[in-house]
């Protein structure tokens, strides 16, 4: 149980704030459900488990298939129930609620578009490491990139024995070379104009900042990429005077000492402190 004291003060930084930065990493599409092992790794994947040594959905994305036949069945499966047949998760339309009158902007490592399907406004998102819903070229030739809901579709759906089959193996267009999910992985990732709008637009966003009253809003950032939000959000809160750090997670939510007094520290389920945002903010 959040503290109720920590969710009034939540909703007295964000009721008073003229911008949110909401920083959002995978904690939060665990607390909406997608979660990547336990029961639902197992519901999804028994075939897999029963062949292969894996734990989860997250380690199996690097497991070395023997071949691309096998690695793209158990991709596209991961690819379909993660991004396209996964439900938008309930803490993703209530924070929507809670900041669809105010200024706000997303800054989120996740490749789910959970906040494209919410109904969060994609010229304020930027989804800095790709996006399941998308191929690259593995080269990569070109900055193209080719929406793939078809293709994991027919792989998904035509495998067999943990395999699809040869034919499905999805291939550049452009030079003939493998495909790839468009996940920054490796220095092949590739930034195309979408991209470089979005980045400019977030950085043009912290930018215009003055002396505004803004709400760093931090849900489920760990350190697995901290350079991302989690250190830039702290910074930025130290820099700016009227600035508050409200940082959410089921655990790592200690901040930098030096902002103690604007930071708001929860550490709890993130889809029930949302739940108790929403409630104190619509009254």
């Amino acid at each position: 149980m959040i503290d109720k004291q920590i969710i009034e003060q939540s909703i007295a930084c964000i009721k008073a704030a003229d911008k949110i930065i909401i920083g959002a990493g995978s904690g939060l599409s665990t607390a909406a459900g997608l979660n990547y092992g336990g029961k639902r790794f197992q519901d999804n994947f028994a075939d897999f488990i029963s062949k292969y040594p894996l734990s989860d959905m997250y380690s199996a994305a690097f497991y070395p298939f023997a071949t691309p036949e096998e690695r793209w069945a158990y991709f596209s499966r991961h690819i379909l129930i993660n991004r396209f047949n996964a439900p938008v998760g309930q803490p993703y339309k209530d924070l929507l609620e809670v900041v669809q009158h105010k200024d706000y902007f997303v800054l989120t490592t996740n490749v789910d578009a959970q906040f494209q399907r919410a109904g969060f406004n994609t010229s304020k998102l930027f989804a800095t490491q790709g996006d399941y819903g998308m191929f690259q070229c593995s080269k990569p030739c070109n900055n193209t990139l080719y929406h793939n809901h078809k293709m994991v579709n027919d792989m998904a759906a035509q495998q067999s024995n943990c395999k699809i089959p040869s034919a499905l193996i999805p291939i550049c267009p452009n030079c003939g070379e493998a495909l790839e999910p468009h996940l920054r992985k490796d220095q092949y990732f590739v930034e195309n104009d979408d991209w470089h709008t979005a980045n400019n637009n977030y950085i043009n966003y912290v930018r215009q900042i003055k002396q505004e009253k803004v709400v760093f809003l931090e849900l489920g950032v760990g350190f697995n990429t901290p350079s991302i939000i989690r250190w830039p959000f702290e910074q930025l809160s130290k820099q700016l005077t009227n600035a508050c750090l409200i940082r959410v997670n089921m655990d790592d939510v200690q901040a930098n000492y030096q902002i103690s007094d604007q930071s708001i520290l929860c550490q709890g389920d993130i889809a029930e402190f949302i739940t108790g945002i929403k409630q104190g903010i619509l009254q």
